[in-house]
């Protein structure tokens, strides 16, 4: 059986760093708050390319502290709205509401699956503080227009880069998904491409004063202990955590560089004629650039249930990225009659194909055989 991910196989590449990693630091006795936090939040940052990293007890939890955080400094308020692409994962829109923003949904590009900027500017009010961009699947979302949008109204970018670590756009010099925007809430969630053993997160973002108010709300809303400024939250890297972590982001770059290598495996062998792959008339670009980390090859298909039972009975594991739209979801019951045909159409047909820093080139090649012979 090809597993979809192998945790197991990605753990056991990093020993036997990790195992002392983590021996080290139970054995010194600090478990919270300590240094190797700290130096993960600096090792993080120069990485990223911002001047502050937070580490935050998981991915969700980063962006609702960005959103809390800009509220508590009186750049937003409570019914407040927030652009938010309609194709992405429910955490995105969760931070949102989770603070009493009010998400407004916009349709993806159909070629990249992104959120479509061209159709933010016709969703903007006057209550619209920020966009939030979802760099899905590992793939950068930017352009110069989202740039000049955010200007033109003066809104905040906040950068759900969840699934894209380590991505970066073309510029000179590079610039990496995070350090993009205003404010970046990050996962570490295991199946990431940078994954702890367990949740984690992090916010970076270069403003000072947003990095203050967030590491007080993330301890409780306390800049000094039994001293509370804000009504917070409990919501903390662990340093076990982030001593794996340290680990793991030395070989980031590499590891991201071999699953590029396995999705243009992918895109140049893949050849089924009703298959449709991830930007396959860009195929060329996508060899040359670092803008796609490929946290999830996604394909797409008109009876992917059917794909999908045939791929498991030929011992390939898939899943599905996501089968429900956010706004079909019972706990959004008011955006339920929504109709987003370019966002449902996408959670209709795709299906996601191993991936991984440690899949092999004959497991990809089997991949590719299977879906090539399906019927």
């Amino acid at each position: 059986m090809i597993k979809f991910l192998d945790l197991q196989k990605i753990t056991e590449s990093f020993q036997p760093e990790i195992s002392n990693a983590i021996q080290d630091t139970v054995k010194s006795g600090w478990y919270l708050l300590g240094n190797e936090v700290e130096a993960f939040e600096k090792e993080y940052a120069a990485f990223i390319g911002t001047d502050y990293c937070t580490g935050t007890a998981n991915g969700l939890d980063a962006l609702r502290l960005i959103f809390r955080a800009y509220i508590e400094m009186g750049i937003m308020e409570k019914g407040d709205e927030v652009i938010v692409p309609a194709n992405t994962y429910i955490a995105s829109i969760l931070a949102i509401t989770d603070n009493q923003l009010k998400p407004v949904l916009v349709e993806p590009d159909i070629k990249n699956y992104n959120l479509d900027i061209s159709l933010i500017e016709k969703h903007i009010t006057s209550r619209t503080k920020a966009i939030m961009v979802v760099h899905l699947y590992g793939q950068v979302c930017w352009s110069k227009e989202l740039e000049m949008l955010a200007e033109k109204y003066n809104l905040k970018i906040v950068e759900d880069n969840a699934q894209a670590a380590g991505a970066q756009i073309k510029t000179s010099p590079l610039v990496r998904s995070g350090a993009l925007g205003d404010a970046a809430g990050h996962s570490f969630y295991p199946g990431k491409n940078l994954g702890a053993l367990g949740d984690g997160g992090a916010v970076t973002t270069n403003d000072e004063k947003l990095t203050s108010v967030i590491k007080a709300l993330a301890n409780y809303g306390s800049t000094k202990k039994y001293v509370n400024d804000y009504q917070g939250l409990n919501s903390r890297l662990d340093e076990i955590q982030a001593a794996v972590l340290r680990v793991k982001l030395k070989r980031l770059d590499a590891d991201n560089q071999h699953r590029r290598k396995i999705a243009n495996y992918y895109l140049q062998n893949i050849s089924h004629a009703e298959i449709i792959l991830p930007s396959r008339n860009t195929q060329h670009a996508t060899r040359n650039t670092f803008d796609h980390v490929w946290h999830l090859f996604i394909i797409r298909h008109n009876k992917r249930d059917e794909l999908q039972k045939y791929l498991m009975k030929n011992e390939v594991q898939t899943l599905i990225h996501y089968p429900i739209p956010p706004h079909k979801q019972k706990a959004y019951k008011s955006m339920n009659n929504t109709f987003l045909p370019i966002t449902e159409k996408i959670h209709n047909e795709v299906l996601s194909l191993p991936i991984s820093q440690v899949m092999t080139n004959s497991e990809a090649e089997k991949v590719v055989t299977a879906i090539n012979n399906f019927i």
